[in-house]
């Protein structure tokens, strides 16, 4: 083979190599702008923005900012410094738990029904939560 003919299927090979990944990219990008334009004003105006990560093979990868790692009320005063993570059973606890979960559900839902998206796998927010203070192990 000569040079000629190596340096265009090298220069082939790292063309394709970028499409690939940029598509990913731009089906992220898509992913995460659905999730904007289609959220509700509580997913849109949520302290925590869920976001989309990764596309492979039609899972979606998102984060989130809860773990059976993390105590739910450091979290939820995360998000809400108002709310009284003492005590579990404080209906604003309640509420603010209520509306994490509503949101975080809205989100899976908009990304479920994108062309592409078979399933959602969560991935734990680490720098969100140590941004917030709050250490994981």
């Amino acid at each position: 083979m000569s040079r000629r003919a190596a340096a265009i299927l090298l220069l082939a090979a790292v063309l394709a190599a970028l499409a690939y990944w940029s598509r990913g990219d731009r089906e992220v990008d898509a992913l995460n702008q659905a999730i904007k334009q289609h959220g509700s004003a509580a997913l849109r105006d949520y302290p925590y923005q869920f976001r989309v990560l990764r596309l492979e093979s039609g899972v979606a990868t998102m984060t989130t900012p809860r773990s059976p790692q993390v105590p739910v009320y450091r979290m939820i005063r995360a998000i809400d410094p108002t709310v009284n993570p003492r005590n579990p059973s404080d209906p604003e606890f309640v509420a603010a738990s209520k509306a994490l979960a509503n949101v975080q559900t809205e989100a899976r839902q908009i990304v479920l029904s994108q062309p592409g998206v078979t399933q959602v796998k969560w991935e734990l927010d680490r720098n969100w939560l140590l941004d917030h203070g709050i250490a994981v192990d």
